[in-house]
């Protein structure tokens, strides 16, 4: 069956190959989510003051991949334990957040994170932010699959 998955850690560029990749994951997007603006584009979500997160919009079909497994790629391919940073990237636009569809969803990501604490994977504790999925504006045409356009399928230039 197919489901939603929405993740943001850090530029989407990135995030978005890295999940178009695996096997059972139908399409991706990249967009926006969690702010407190309509109608937001990439130039007021630069600007910090929008709440929104740079995310990746992931159909999946859950007899191929489970939602356990994107969660796994998810906190594996990113840093969880800074806040609005990854890599040279700063601002609230590049938070870690999972922002869940299901109940279910939202007890996978709280339970992982848990794990993933109790297991003292990471030096610094995990910030990441669970929070409901709501309104997703999706990214100008030119971000969707950017680094596919150019032959990239990473980041590392």
């Amino acid at each position: 069956m197919e489901q939603l998955a929405t993740f943001g850690a850090g530029c989407f560029w990135g995030v978005e190959a890295l999940f178009a990749a695996q096997q059972g994951v139908k399409s991706t997007s990249v967009g926006y989510m969690g702010g407190h603006t309509k109608d937001v584009d990439y130039n007021a979500i630069c600007k910090g003051d929008t709440g929104h997160a740079e995310v990746v919009q992931i159909t999946f079909d859950d007899n191929v991949i489970d939602y356990s497994q994107l969660l796994q790629i998810f906190w594996q391919n990113h840093n969880p334990t800074t806040p609005n940073q990854q890599g040279p990237d700063f601002g609230t636009q590049y938070r870690s957040v999972v922002f869940f569809h299901t109940q279910n969803q939202q007890q996978n990501a709280i339970d992982m994170s848990q794990k993933l604490t109790d297991s003292g994977s990471f030096r610094a504790p995990i910030v990441t932010i669970i929070e409901a999925a709501s309104h997703y504006y999706i990214a100008e045409d030119y971000h969707q699959q950017y680094l596919s356009k150019r032959g990239k399928s990473s980041c590392s230039f």
